[in-house]
């Protein structure tokens, strides 16, 4: 009974809790239907007949998120402060305990954000994360020469295009704005070069090359660092899961060499 007693330590019990797979596919659902209902919430005829329904269910979804997260600090204990994305629940967590007031509407309208959480239960999820925040500090670099481009081709049209078109490349911010639309692509053509061109013949001189450095070479190379982020993210994964196994079949391997210099120590007791 003594030993019973100590396997169903609150410690033990919670590590069993949020050790189950079954365990995170329901939180997996209710962030799921959470995020539904939220949705939901946003229509006013579904808000007029069946609000209170609605209500119900986030006030039910937020205790099973705050259950969650308090069998997790006692399961994992001071490790729960060390995982990041522990610290990224409890706050999308916390935030649904913002008052109800006015002041506080922004608060409660980010409720949305617990939807996020599919990061944290997803594994694959964790792995995108993971291989986007490792691509950040390769990133600088491209970021660095991105602004370079941008403030260079800004003083540029300003100088050249400014006095004509004042809306567009009036000022060093405006012409940044327009550039920015430029390399997105969105109406670069119709809605600003070929007007521009229309005055000066030749604009299509700089803005063509523009076009392909920022859009088809600057951010080909931030894809190009993502990309590599995350298959460095998933090797390192797989790396893990190798050496995981590894070492339980190491263990196993020690384990059935004592089993067997056991047996040879009996047979040699017996006389066999």
């Amino acid at each position: 009974m003594a030993e019973i007693a100590k396997l169903a330590t609150p410690l033990t019990i919670a590590q069993r809790i949020v050790s189950n797979p079954r365990f995170g596919q329901f939180i997996l659902a209710i962030i799921i239907l959470n995020a539904i209902t939220l949705g939901l919430e946003t229509d006013n005829r579904i808000v007029s007949f069946a609000g209170s329904w609605l209500y119900f269910f986030d006030k039910i979804a937020i205790a099973i998120f705050t259950v969650e997260l308090a069998l997790k600090l006692v399961a994992q204990r001071r490790d729960f402060f060390r995982d990041g994305w522990n610290i990224f629940d409890t706050v999308i967590v916390a935030i649904a305990y913002a008052p109800a007031g006015a002041g506080f509407s922004v608060l409660r309208a980010l409720r949305i954000l617990r939807a996020l959480r599919l990061l944290s239960v997803v594994p694959r999820m964790r792995q995108v994360v993971g291989g986007l925040i490792s691509a950040i500090p390769a990133m600088g670099s491209v970021i660095i020469l991105l602004l370079l481009t941008f403030y260079i081709a800004a003083v540029m049209t300003t100088k050249l295009f400014g006095d004509a078109f004042p809306q567009w490349f009036g000022s060093i911010g405006s012409s940044l704005y327009s550039l920015f639309q430029i390399m997105t692509l969105e109406s670069w053509s119709m809605g600003i070069v070929r007007p521009v061109m229309e005055v000066y013949p030749f604009a299509w001189a700089f803005f063509v090359p523009f076009v392909l450095i920022s859009s088809f070479i600057v951010l080909n190379l931030f894809i190009a660092i993502i990309v590599n982020s995350m298959h460095e993210a998933q090797d390192e994964e797989s790396q893990k899961e190798r050496d995981m196994i590894l070492s339980e079949v190491r263990s196993v391997s020690e384990q059935v060499g004592e089993i067997q210099r056991d047996m040879e120590k009996l047979f040699k007791r017996g006389g066999i």
